[in-house]
Formats: structure tokens, sequence, C-alpha cells
């Protein structure tokens, strides 16, 4: 059922005719069907020239393209498009809302030199880093990129769907004239990866038995494979046998599919394998490789398995099936009824969707990744100032016993604001630190992390109150309960504008409230071990963290300096303390994040020092993840309380 709002449009855009009739363009077509039917305004659009090594006609195609699509599109960059050209994908990302998608890395590719693998690997790999998110077709592709360095935080797998090609039985599928040959199917386009020429090789030593192939892909992709195929039929003797139908379109693939019947796919490594679903879908049963993805796809019913490249063991397979009409049947019954059992295109353009909405939050920029927080979490509760907390302890405890405007023998719980709460770590920390009476109040605009907080903090058995909404300078003073007695924050200060600031110290102030914030960046970082671009990125970091992270021009390293100057002026003591993060080799996922977000950091301030920029962070990332780097990163923890006379 459509949306009755259009959701945003999104622009798919693939290498050459959008309407070849391969696996990937077919999964994009699709796709791209099944979100116009739920109300998304989908197009796509090809790219001239050669790929996936581009000419000068395809990085011309591409930057012209993406030069004309309006500020704020989303963008869904097909990865045989844009793998290999970083650049070109690197000149948009901050105007555009670009997303690839990965069906397999191009350095996964069959036959390639290794010198040509190496460079399209690390051509894709710079790719990827640009864009805000990959969507995989499988968890196979997904778990490969890691080798890129995508974070599994910025991948979303949709797998392909299945529409019934064939009318099927689960008694197997009708066919209209008895006969003895056995029709093989094979839909490819001819490519070495596809592997044509094995399925050729095992035939050519059944001769004696009835068979009849079909290779039904295009010959133009590799026109040199495809030469070579046409004379190893010749020379095998199988012109009468193997018939080459080029590429078919929908009607001659849905005939194909209904005169088979058994669909052979030898190919040596695929993403996903999406015709196997569409010959399941046709009632065929299937023999194919375990190359890639297929180990999971073709590991079902009505399906024969072996293992990639070992062509003894194709023949067997075929041979098996072949001589044994009763083998064959069975396997045709295990087809029809895995055939009910296939995704719909409609469900895989719904989790499509979802996907795009993840992946490229229609939000403020200030919302946080819930990945990012909960990694965060125990570097930030280990680096918190001891002896600060101790000077917060004792103020609270002689808070909770000052007779306010209470009366009677019990002090009610002393009323604890935490603003940005994200999943929910300051209060986490600071609930069983304290260990006065407490209620809470968790203020955030990201309803999912506030959700994910009120869990982890209900369980610390404390009065808890949620408030969804907007941390603006103009509302901040509204949003806090008048009768706060403590405001609380974690690693955010630094986000915010000087008049945010300002507007915070005056909303305690008003309350006569006690302050405290705490690992706010104060623009001093160290890895070891050093390097002499070390204290370049350092400074082109924070002069990033200055610019508008959507509460106005970010106060960065200075904010604390700045709010403890505020709140001095409201007659408050302000106590500071170091709380430093100490990153050894144990945290390496976290040194690898937050490395990546420095890397984005640099990237967007300094785009003309791309490849300065991108060795640096390459050899860094290489040694966290080889666990041979520590980071120490400074914060300042702030304490505030309000002077004997307060301010009203």
């Amino acid at each position: 059922m459509a949306n009755s709002e259009a959701s945003p449009s999104v622009v798919f855009v693939v290498p050459g005719n959008p309407d070849q009739n391969t696996g990937g363009y077919r999964y994009v077509r699709r796709i791209a069907e099944g979100l116009r039917d739920i109300g998304v305004d989908a197009s796509r659009r090809g790219l001239s020239g050669s790929f996936p090594i581009p000419d000068g006609r395809a990085e011309a195609s591409m930057g012209s393209l993406l030069a004309g699509l309006a500020d704020g599109s989303r963008v869904v960059l097909d990865g045989l498009a844009m793998g290999a050209m970083p650049d070109a994908v690197a000149a948009h990302t901050r105007r555009l809302r670009i997303v690839a998608l990965v069906h397999h890395p191009l350095a996964d590719e069959t036959g390639l030199p290794a010198e040509t693998r190496d460079w399209l690997f690390r051509a894709e790999r710079r790719a990827l880093a640009e864009v805000a998110g990959v969507i995989t077709t499988s968890q196979h592709t997904a778990q490969r990129l890691q080798a890129y360095d995508v974070p599994t935080h910025r991948i979303r797998v949709v797998e392909p769907g299945a529409d019934t090609i064939a009318m099927v039985t689960t008694e197997g599928r009708p066919r209209s004239l008895p006969r003895d040959t056995v029709n093989l199917l094979c839909v490819a386009h001819l490519s070495p990866r596809k592997a044509q020429h094995q399925l050729i090789e095992a035939l050519s030593a059944l001769q004696h038995l009835p068979w009849h192939c079909t290779l039904a892909g295009s010959t133009q992709r590799d026109e040199g494979y495809s030469r070579q195929i046409r004379d190893l039929v010749k020379r095998r003797g199988l012109e009468q046998r193997i018939t080459l139908a080029g590429e078919l379109d929908d009607e001659g693939l849905e005939a194909a599919y209904s005169e088979a019947d058994i669909f052979v796919f030898p190919s040596l490594y695929e993403g996903y394998g999406m015709v196997i679903d569409e010959a399941l879908a046709a009632g065929l049963p299937v023999i194919t490789s375990d190359g890639g993805a297929l180990a999971s796809t073709g590991n079902r019913p009505g399906i024969q398995q072996y293992r990639a490249g070992d062509v003894a063991q194709l023949g067997r397979c075929l041979a098996g099936w072949l001589s044994n009409p009763g083998k064959l049947a069975v396997a045709a019954r295990q087809a029809a009824r895995e055939s009910r059992k296939l995704r719909r295109w409609e469900t895989a353009a719904r989790e499509f969707q979802d996907a795009l909405a993840s992946l490229l939050p229609d939000s403020d920029p200030t919302l946080f990744d819930s990945h990012w927080l909960t990694l965060r979490e125990p570097a930030d509760h280990r680096a918190r100032n001891r002896s600060l907390m101790a000077e917060v302890l004792a103020w609270a405890e002689r808070e909770y016993k000052t007779p306010n405007t209470f009366s009677g023998e019990h002090a009610p719980p002393l009323v604890i604001t935490d603003l940005g709460t994200g999943t929910g770590s300051n209060a986490r920390f600071l609930v069983p630190a304290l260990t006065v009476p407490q209620s809470w109040v968790l203020l955030d605009q990201d309803e999912e992390l506030l959700s994910q907080a009120a869990e982890r903090v209900k369980q610390l058995d404390v009065p808890l109150e949620i408030r969804v909404c907007q941390l603006t300078a103009r509302g901040l003073a509204h949003q806090m309960p008048d009768d706060t007695r403590l405001v609380t924050a974690s690693a955010l200060i630094d986000l915010m504008s000087a008049e945010w600031l300002k507007a915070l110290a005056n909303a305690v102030a008003a309350r006569n409230a006690g302050v405290l914030i705490a690992l706010t960046y104060d623009g001093r970082f160290e890895l070891s071990p050093a390097e002499a671009d070390d204290s370049w990125i350092r400074d082109t970091v924070n002069a990033h963290q200055h610019r508008e992270k959507g509460a106005g021009a970010a106060m960065g390293p200075d904010a604390t300096g700045y709010l403890q100057a505020q709140l001095a002026g409201h007659g408050y003591h302000v106590s500071l303390a170091p709380s430093p993060w100490h990153l050894t080799s144990q945290y390496s996922d976290l040194q690898v994040a937050l490395l990546e977000g420095w890397q984005q950091a640099v990237l967007e301030q300094a785009p003309d020092e791309r490849q300065r920029v991108t060795h640096w962070f390459d050899r860094r990332l290489a040694q966290a993840r080889e666990q041979r780097l520590s980071i120490r990163v400074d914060h300042q923890d702030l304490f505030a309380r309000p002077g004997p006379k307060g301010v009203g």
C-alpha cells in the first residue's frame, strides 16, 4: 500500500543501458519498480563509457550526471559504475546524499591481472569511504566489505526478490510434449567468472547421454571470451547440442525457462546469484557451484552443489540427473515446492526503502549513531575524573540534605536532567556513583536512542522520565524541569554554539542548579607511534570542530572555557579536571571508528589534500586493526555549583 505522502525521490545510476537483462540490472529495475509502487519517485540513469575500469568518457559521464542533480538528491550508485571512480564520487558527496549498491567487489572478478586487481581494490575502498552507506545484495558481500574498511553500521543487506516465471505445481513443471532430450539452461553473460567453458568441458564428456544446452547471456560484454566459447564448442563437436542464444529479453527468458528441464550455473563467484531464485521460481531443479554467496543461495532443496571450479564434480552432478529420470523428477518436485517460499520483489523494495531511510536519515545532523555511542561507553566511563566525581558526590549529599522548599523528615529525590542522552551512558555511570536518591529526566531529539536509554536506565531502578525534544538555544530553558537540581551532559557541548552555551548557563542559574559536563574534547590528541603529519591532522580536525553541527557554529575545543566563563558570571564556583581517553590496543574497534570520524572531518575540511589525508589514514587504520596503535584523546570534565547566594 502506497504512503499517503510521497517519499523523497531516488536516482539509480548504472553503467551503460539501464535495461540490460543481467542479474544486477534486473535487480535495480525491479527495486525501482517496487519503490514506485510504494510512492517513491525512483528513476534509473545510465552512464556512457567503459566500466569497471573507466575511460575518460565514463568519468565525464559520471561527473556530468551528478553535477546535474539538485542539491540534497538521494542517489544510489551501482558499484560497477562508481567503484573505480572515487574522485568523481568525492566531488559530490557534500552536495548529494549518496549510497553505493554493491553486488560484489570489483577486484573479485575472475581472471584479473594482480596489478589490476590491486588497483581496483584500492580505488573501490576509497570510493566506499566517500559514500554515506552501502547496500549489498547478500550477507556474503557485506562480510566481504570488511576488507574494504566499511564499518558494519554503514552496511545494509537487501536480498533480491523473485517472481514465478512459469506455472508450476508441487508435482513439478508441466510439459507440453514428452521428449527424450533433457534441456539444460544456463543464464549468464559470457565471462570467465561465469565459467561457461567449464560447463562445456563437463558436457563434452557426457555426449553419450541425451541433452541439449542453451547458454543465454550477452556475448558482447567480453567478446574475447565469447570467441573462446564458440571455438571450444566447435572443437568439442558440440555445435548441434549447445546453443549460444545471446542476451534475451523478458519474453525470451520466460520461454527459455519454460522449455528447460535443468538449470545449470557454473559461476566461480557470485555476490548473491539471483538467477538461482529465478530458476526456482520457474520450478527448475538447479546444479550450481558454491562460489562466493552461492554457498548460501544454493543451499536449498532441489539444488545440487559442487565445488567451484571442479569440472569433474560438475560432470558427476549432471550425469546423476541425466542418467536417472527418477532422481531428476524428485529434484523437480522439490524445486516446485521451494518456489512457493521465495520472497517477493515487493518485500525487497520495502526493505530497500528502509535501508535508504536509515543510511540517509531526514533528521538533524547532530543525531548520533548508536553503534558509536555503545562503542565509546567503556572508554568514557574509564576516563571520568574520580577527584571531580568526589566533589560532585559531596555536593549532592549536601544538596539532598538541605531543606529547600520541602518539609518533613524525608527529602525528595534529587532531580537530574541529562541533556543529549543518547543511549544513556551518562546516566548509567552517574546513578550508581551518586549515593543519594535520584530522579532522572532524559532529553534527546532522537526517539530511537531515547528508547534504548530508557530500557537500560530502568534496570538501575530509579524514577525516570524521557522527553523527545529539540535542544535548541531558544527552547532549552523550557525543556528542563523547573525543579532540576543537577544538569548534566556527556560529550556534547563541543558540538554546540556560543549562543547555546550561554542559554545553558542562564537556564541552570535560573534554577540555582549544579552543572556536571563530562568528556568535552579539548583539542589535543596524540598517537603512538608518532608521525610527521600528526599535528597537521590534529589542527585540521580542530578547525572542522568549529563548523556548523546543527546548532550554529560549534565552539569545539573552546566550549569548556566559554561555559566556565558564563557560569562564573552567574556567581558559580567552577572546577575543571582532565578526563583523557587512553586507547590502547584493546580498544582497537573504537580506534578504528574514531579514525574514520577524523578522516571524514579532515576530508571535508581539506578536500584539496585528499592524497595526503588518504596516505595518513590508511597507515593509521592498518595500525589500529593490527593492534599496533595507541591513541590519547584529551577531554575536560566541568563541575559548577552555585555560590553561597545563588542566582535565581
